[in-house]
C-alpha cells in the first residue's frame, strides 16, 4: 500500500467551480453534435441553463470519496448522482427559455472523469495500480454504467429545451459507434505445453507428434503468431493495434516483460511488413515506466521506424498522481490502459476518449485516453472473473449497448496467446463471437491513430474556446 498523500505534495492547483465547468463541457462539446451557444453556469447566475452547486467544499480537500450518491431514474436506467442535495426533488426543472439542473452534475462528471477517487486514494495494489475493490465503482455497483454519459443526457435535455436544438451524439463516419481492437504482445515463445495438453486432451496423438517435431527443429513457437493475429483480424473487418514491448529485461522485482527482443532487424522489419499491411504498431511500455518518462520515450523510438504514436502500460500500471505527466513527457498522441484488470467496463465511468485531467496545472492534458472496456485475462482468471466460454458474450451485452447508445468506443484486448485454439474459455472463439457481434451492431473499426485523427484533427487544440 502506498503512503497517505499529501495537500502539498498533490493538489498544487485549487479545482474551481470554473475549472469543473470548463473541463467537463469541454468533453460535452467533443460528445454531440451541434452543440449550439448556450449560456450554462452555477447559480446565481442569468444562464440559460443553471446547475445546482451541491459539491461544496469537496473539491478545496482530498478525501478520495464524496458521500454515498443519490439513486435516481433516468431514461430507464437507474443512475447514482453525487453531490445531489435534493434527493427528493425533481432532476430537471423546465421553463420557458430557461432550464434548471437540480443536482451538481458538473461536479458529479468531474468527480468521475478527472479520477479524483484514485488520485487521493492511497490504496494500492501489488503492482502499484488502484484497486476495483477500492472504487466507488464496485462499492456502487455501477462498473458497467457510463455514468457520467448520462450526466451528459441529463444536460443535454437541458440545451435542446432552452436553444430548440436537437443534439445527437457524435457519430463515427456515419456509423452509431466505434471499435478499437488490441492486442498485447507480451509472449512470443510460449505456449508449447498448452498446445501439447490441448492435444492429448482431445486425443489427437498426431498433433501431438507434430507438435513435438516442431518444436525439435526449432520451429515458431505457438505463441509466435502476430501475423495470425493480424489475418484474424482482417476476416473479421477490423484493423489492429499491436502493443509491443521494448524491454525484454525483467523488472527490478522479478516481473516479466517481453520474451522477445526488438531491437533486432528481422524483429524490427516483420513489423514493418505488418504495418504495411494495416495493423498498428503501438507501445506496450514495460513495466515501471508509468513513472518513467525517459524510459518510456527510449522504449517509443525504439520501435522505429514503426512509428508509435500510442500506449499501454504493461500490467495496465498507472500511477494516478505521475503517469499522466510521464505520457505528455513522453509524447504520446493516445493511450489505452485504462481499465480495471479485475472487471470490464468503464474505469472513468465514460464510454468515450477524453482527455486526463492535469491536477498540477488545473486542466487537461493534450493526450487521449482511450479507455479499456474488456480484456481477456478480466474474462477468466483465478483472480478476476472466471467467467466459462459461453458467459463472455452475454455478460458483455448491456455494456457494448451502453457503449452503442452514446456513440462511443468499445475497447477490447486480446492478447496474442489467446488465440491459440487450446484456449476455450478466452480465446479465439469467444474473440470472434464478440467482433461478429459488434460488426453485426454497425461499430466502425478504428485503430488507435485513427480515434485521434477522427477527434483531433489536424492536431486541433482540443480545448474549449
Amino acid at each position: 500500500m502506498a503512503a497517505p498523500v499529501t495537500a502539498e505534495l498533490l493538489f498544487p492547483v485549487t479545482v474551481t467551480p470554473a475549472i469543473r465547468l470548463d473541463y467537463v463541457l469541454q468533453h460535452f462539446q467533443q460528445a454531440y453534435e451541434p452543440v449550439p451557444l448556450v449560456a450554462i453556469g452555477y447559480e446565481p447566475t442569468e444562464a440559460a441553463v443553471t446547475v445546482a452547486e451541491g459539491a461544496g467544499r469537496f473539491f478545496t480537500e482530498t478525501a478520495p470519496c464524496p458521500a454515498a450518491p443519490n439513486w435516481r431514474e433516468w431514461q430507464g436506467q437507474r443512475v447514482p448522482f453525487f453531490f445531489d442535495d435534493n434527493p427528493e426533488g425533481e432532476l430537471l426543472t423546465l421553463t420557458p427559455g430557461q432550464a434548471r439542473i437540480n443536482t451538481d452534475v458538473v461536479a458529479a462528471a468531474f468527480y468521475l472523469l478527472s479520477g479524483w477517487q484514485e488520485y487521493f486514494s492511497a490504496v494500492r495494489d501489488r503492482h502499484g495500480r488502484f484497486p476495483y475493490a477500492a472504487s466507488v465503482q464496485k462499492q456502487y455497483e455501477f462498473v458497467a454504467v457510463p455514468v457520467v454519459n448520462y450526466y451528459f443526457d441529463v444536460l443535454k435535455a437541458a440545451i435542446e429545451h432552452v436553444s430548440g436544438v436537437p443534439l445527437q451524439p457524435r457519430r463515427w463516419s456515419g456509423a452509431p459507434f466505434a471499435a478499437f481492437i488490441s492486442h498485447d504482445i507480451d509472449s512470443l515463445h510460449g505456449g508449447w505445453g498448452t498446445a501439447a495438453r490441448y492435444q492429448l486432451r482431445h486425443f489427437r496423438l498426431g498433433g501431438f507428434a507434430k507438435l513435438l517435431a516442431r518444436k525439435a527443429i526449432g520451429q515458431p513457437a505457438p505463441w509466435n503468431n502476430l501475423e495470425h493475429v493480424q489475418q484474424a483480424t482482417t476476416r473479421l473487418g477490423a484493423p489492429s493495434t499491436f502493443f509491443i514491448l521494448g524491454d525484454n529485461r525483467p523488472a527490478p522485482n522479478g516481473t516479466l516483460n517481453a520474451d522477445y527482443a526488438v531491437n533486432t532487424a528481422a524483429f524490427r522489419a516483420r513489423l514493418g511488413r505488418l504495418a504495411a499491411q494495416g495493423t498498428e504498431i503501438a507501445s506496450h511500455g514495460s513495466y515501471g515506466t508509468a513513472t518513467d518518462a525517459g524510459k518510456l520515450r527510449a522504449e517509443i523510438h525504439g520501435l522505429e521506424p514503426a512509428a508509435a504514436r500510442g500506449n499501454r502500460f504493461h500490467y495496465l500500471c498507472w500511477e494516478p498522481t505521475r503517469t499522466p505527466t510521464t505520457l505528455a513527457q513522453a509524447g504520446v498522441a493516445y493511450d489505452s490502459t485504462l481499465g480495471f484488470a479485475e472487471h470490464f467496463g468503464f474505469r472513468n465511468s465514460y464510454c468515450r476518449p477524453f482527455f486526463p485531467f492535469d491536477f498540477a496545472r488545473g486542466r487537461a492534458h493534450d493526450f487521449l485516453e482511450i479507455p479499456l472496456n474488456v480484456m481477456d485475462a478480466t474474462l477468466h482468471h483465478p483472480e478476476y472473473l472466471q467467467l466459462r466460454g459461453e458467459e463472455v458474450l452475454p455478460a458483455l451485452r448491456p455494456m457494448l449497448v451502453e457503449i452503442e447508445r452514446f456513440g462511443g468506443v468499445a475497447t477490447v484486448l486480446w492478447h496474442n496467446n489467446n488465440f491459440d485454439p487450446a484456449n476455450e474459455l478466452n480465446g479465439p472463439r469467444q474473440f470472434t463471437e464478440l467482433l461478429n457481434y459488434l460488426r453485426q451492431q454497425g461499430a466502425a473499426f478504428r485503430t488507435g491513430s485513427q480515434i485521434v485523427a477522427e477527434l483531433c484533427p489536424r492536431g486541433k487544440d482540443h480545448r474549449a474556446d
